[in-house]
């Protein structure tokens, strides 16, 4: 009996090390991507993987009910936060409830390391992946599979998924139609941002968010050790007003913005008169947290429930088109 309960305890040490060694493994999506879907994507959610980079990534696909190959839908992709993954990302915007009701297309992708990431900059840690050439096999990838609207491709994300956001804006501006970011980290994108055509962008940020300091600053380092295990070295961030300002510069807006009518705890205002009409929306929620407003309160601080940032966006997406795709 002693060595059987020996040899069950060496098993057990022997899987749950097996299985860590793989969650922890950059170059497989891991067990939440275990016998994916291949094939035809039919509607209902899926989990499917592709090669880029050397690497098999994975994403979570959603296909409302309404679609039919023969007419083309608009696609959302939603990007993860630090330490979140495909399925958090799904909990806590829940863009394929509207996605039935308003009929688009939803990915929800999955970044790399661990934990989880994207390299939106250079203070993760996530090496030498190249994330934009992985969203850019994603889209690959779903061509082969349904029939995307290509002048209606929109991204967003929270937290590094919202710097990551970002960044594609920057580097695929002909790709993506219209960004939402949420608690994004202001970043410097590498080689500076410089799209070849203006990219519309929703914004929305929390004045009491202790890891993207509204006003500027380093994040809380006891949090990012609990709870998200950020890079402790991570060096303070810029205010995020300016940095939206400098967006609405770059779409050349008039940048005296529009006051919105406030709602609650959100105020907001709009940039207008840009070019090829790139207005930049931003909100700003008083004493929000790190955390999607309108979603499941599953971050750090207060959760808004004054605006609702997934149908403020896709409210926002469904205004702007690519133009000449």
């Amino acid at each position: 009996m002693k060595y059987a309960l020996v040899l069950a305890v060496i098993i057990l040490a022997g899987i749950l090390i097996w299985v860590a060694v793989i969650i922890r493994n950059a170059t497989s999506p891991g067990f939440v991507f275990w016998h994916p879907a291949k094939g035809p994507a039919l509607p209902g959610l899926s989990r499917r993987v592709l090669e880029s980079g050397g690497m098999q990534r994975g994403y979570l696909l959603y296909v409302p009910s309404s679609y039919d190959p023969a007419w083309s839908m608009p696609l959302v992709i939603s990007l993860h936060g630090f330490s979140s993954n495909p399925a958090g990302q799904k909990y806590l915007s829940r863009w394929e409830k509207l996605a039935e009701k308003e009929n688009f297309i939803v990915v929800y992708p999955q970044g790399t390391s661990s934990p989880l990431r994207w390299n939106a900059s250079g203070d993760v840690g996530t090496g030498q992946v190249d994330d934009a050439a992985f969203i850019r096999d994603l889209l690959a990838n779903l061509r082969q599979l349904l029939n995307i609207d290509q002048s209606r491709i929109y991204v967003n994300g929270m937290s590094n998924g919202g710097a990551m956001t970002a960044r594609l804006a920057c580097e695929m501006a002909n790709v993506f139609a219209a960004a939402g970011i949420v608690s994004g980290p202001p970043v410097n994108i590498p080689g500076g941002c410089h799209p070849t055509r203006p990219v519309p962008l929703i914004a929305f940020y929390g004045t009491a968010d202790p890891l993207v300091k509204y006003n500027g600053g380093k994040a809380d380092s006891s949090l990012i050790t609990r709870l998200i295990r950020l890079p402790t070295h991570r060096a303070a961030l810029p205010p995020v007003k300016p940095w939206i300002e400098a967006w609405a510069q770059r779409n050349g807006c008039h940048l005296t913005p529009q006051i919105l009518p406030g709602r609650g705890d959100t105020s907001g205002v709009r940039y207008t008169g840009c070019q090829q009409e790139a207005e930049v929306v931003f909100y700003t929620i008083d004493g929000g947290g790190h955390t999607w407003p309108g979603g499941s309160p599953i971050f750090v601080g207060k959760t808004s429930h004054s605006i609702d940032a997934t149908s403020e966006m896709w409210g926002f997406f469904k205004t702007h088109a690519m133009t000449g795709q």
